[in-house]
């Protein structure tokens, strides 16, 4: 019987290691960086804005500043693979109606820097970064807008000083969270899917669905990353070479591509964090919160439902799902995301 109980207690303890392992950690480091050569961003279509740096522990950051200094900000996050290039149409109508503007590049994408090592990304380095950019700016009374990973590690950093925010808008995000046993399990067994859909070269799902495992198996392993295709595929509307030249324009080889190859396979990777942020501030959170879901996006569709029940500053709020709207709504549907949020800061 004790022999039984050794061997019990010893494949627990095996187990209890094998998962912790597999947890995302909260320490990181500053890597070896590479940054795209400047004259990969000339002359891009629509894109006319004054580049502008900041340092945020230890790494070098872009952003756009656009507007007047002494109004109130509005941080536009951008998600993956795509980067401050996502809301050119929509900066320059929120300026004429007399708002300043703030688009940064996430480490790894744009004009930021990229370290080169897949290892040197986690979520919560995005976390830290970018809470810190906001900090180094002293932003306050912020309008927050984020979109996939944008809203990923957006609603996070608001989580970590509501103060500074004045309302909440999202559109195709959320926040994956789980507590008790799936918020331990929940990551391995997704590290265990995506394992077992080996390499995939080809974009999409076999039976033609989307299946988010095998997105985040073919971000990991195909030979070619075709983000032409990506954003062709994940938007409405037809985008010009030119237009899809502009989101390739980061990523000049390999070393430029491992934030864009590894971010996907983060999702999950805090659940049990994202779990205590919406019971310990969303579930309190009564300032302004709007929702505005494309309604031809299958990686997010029903994901704003979760926002509208739980969160009560999202209580009696026009929600609204945008027709027309793909994953990367900003490039279908940017004046109808303008005419949202103009309309919700005024209601403030």
């Amino acid at each position: 019987m004790k022999t039984v109980l050794v061997i019990v207690l010893g494949l627990s303890l095996i187990a209890l290691v094998a998962i912790g392992a597999t947890q995302s950690s909260d320490d990181w480091s500053v890597g070896e960086i590479a940054r795209t050569p400047e004259a990969r961003f000339a002359e891009l279509p629509d894109y006319p804005f004054a580049a502008h740096h900041a340092e945020a522990l230890g790494y070098r950051l872009h952003y756009l500043d656009e507007g007047p200094r002494d109004a109130a900000p509005i941080l536009l996050l951008h998600g993956q693979p795509s980067w401050s290039y996502l809301y050119r149409h929509m900066i320059p109508l929120l300026t004429a109606a007399g708002h300043r503007v703030i688009a940064p590049d996430l480490v790894g994408f744009g004009k930021s820097d990229k370290p080169t090592d897949q290892g040197d990304y986690s979520y919560q380095m995005h976390v830290d970064v970018m809470a810190d950019f906001v900090r180094t700016l002293d932003l306050r009374d912020i309008t927050f807008f984020g979109q996939d990973w944008g809203g990923l590690i957006g609603l996070r950093i608001v989580a970590d000083e509501p103060d500074r925010y004045a309302r909440i808008m999202i559109s195709n995000t959320g926040l994956p969270a789980a507590g008790g046993v799936m918020g331990w399990l929940g990551y391995p067994l997704f590290r265990l899917a995506v394992w077992r859909e080996g390499t995939v070269e080809e974009l999409g799902a076999v039976d033609g669905g989307f299946s988010f495992a095998r997105w985040v198996a073919y971000s990991r392993t195909t030979s070619n990353f075709d983000m032409a295709g990506l954003f062709q595929t994940a938007t409405t509307r037809e985008l010009s070479e030119e237009e899809l030249a502009g989101y390739a324009a980061p990523f000049v080889g390999e070393e430029h591509l491992a934030g864009a190859r590894i971010f996907p396979y983060l999702v999950p990777s805090q659940l049990r964090e994202n779990d205590r942020v919406m019971r310990e501030v969303y579930a309190n959170w009564t300032k302004p919160f709007l929702t505005a879901f494309g309604d031809a996006d299958p990686v997010t569709a029903g994901g704003d439902a979760l926002w509208q029940e739980e969160v009560p500053g999202a209580a009696g709020q026009p929600h609204v799902t945008i027709e027309g709207g793909g994953h990367f709504i900003q490039e279908d549907q940017p004046e109808r995301l303008v005419e949202l949020m103009l309309a919700f800061i005024e209601r403030g």
